[in-house]
């Protein structure tokens, strides 16, 4: 067995999306333009109505999908399909855009905390222009597993503990864990060999990630291995770890259309405005 360590760290910038949504951008940014098969993780988090109220209105995307993980707050999604559906705390929607949809995700609150994530992973080639799919999560439906004295784990993709997460059908085979771990706990993760894989502390001071020490809103790449050992310190800790199959292909980049050629990306331009989305 061999233990993953930490090779980069990347603290998250502050940007907005959307219709002005105030967020900080950890991957998709200049330290960290992606991490294959990852595209762009942003973490959305503030009590003040007017950093998030005016939340992303219709928009197109390609080729790719979107991942949102809500923590706090109440988000309403719809899209040009007729589907539609409810992010509340807890709940994950795992939506495939393959060959493209209209999409919306606006605020249900006026007021108080609004957070989560929300991670961007690229489907291969052959996959680009299959059929939109979502797969809405509610929280009931996400696995909590105790695998060590002092640790919470919510199994969202991939299997910890004799749980598998509740993600299915996805081309990168991702495991996404959301870590709780209380003052003095330890964990040894086993992940799959060959996935590029990331660590991001997002509550508590810091963590001990592959015998590191990882600060709040600092984002670990990690060495290949097939184990990972997390730590908390004196306080209580939560962190994300996701990995997933690097696709090793080409990849062009036009906003919302995640493609292989710069072909493709004019043809995704073409027909989103003849409207064949």
């Amino acid at each position: 067995m061999s233990d993953r360590h930490i090779t980069r760290r990347i603290r998250g910038t502050d940007t907005s999306d959307g219709a002005g949504v105030k967020l900080k951008r950890v991957i998709g940014q200049a330290g960290l333009d992606m991490l294959d098969p990852f595209l762009l993780l942003d973490e959305f988090r503030s009590d003040q109505a007017g950093d998030y109220i005016a939340g992303f209105p219709e928009h197109p995307h390609r080729g790719f999908e979107t991942v949102t993980y809500m923590l706090a707050g109440h988000m309403q999604h719809q899209d040009n399909h007729g589907n539609r559906g409810d992010l509340s705390p807890g709940s994950v929607q795992w939506m495939t855009a393959g060959r493209g949809i209209l999409h919306s995700e606006m605020p249900q609150q006026e007021d108080g905390l609004m957070w989560g994530f929300q991670l961007w992973v690229n489907l291969p080639a052959k996959d680009k222009m299959i059929a939109p799919r979502y797969q809405d999560i509610a929280p009931e439906r996400i696995p909590v597993v105790h695998p060590a004295e002092g640790v919470e784990v919510k199994v969202i993709a991939g299997e910890l503990a004799g749980a598998t997460g509740p993600v299915e059908g996805i081309a990168t085979a991702p495991v996404y864990l959301d870590v709780s771990l209380q003052p003095g706990a330890e964990l040894s993760l086993d992940l799959p060999v060959g996935h590029h894989g990331f660590a991001y502390v997002f509550e508590g001071e810091s963590a001990l990630v592959g015998g590191e020490r990882l600060q709040r809103s600092e984002l670990g790449v990690l060495s290949d291995g097939d184990r990972l050992q997390l730590a908390a310190g004196d306080t209580p800790s939560r962190l994300l770890v996701v990995a997933g199959q690097p696709l090793k292909e080409s990849v062009a980049r036009y906003g919302p259309f995640v493609m292989n050629t710069q072909a493709e990306i004019h043809e995704a331009i073409a027909d989103f405005r003849a409207g064949k989305f």
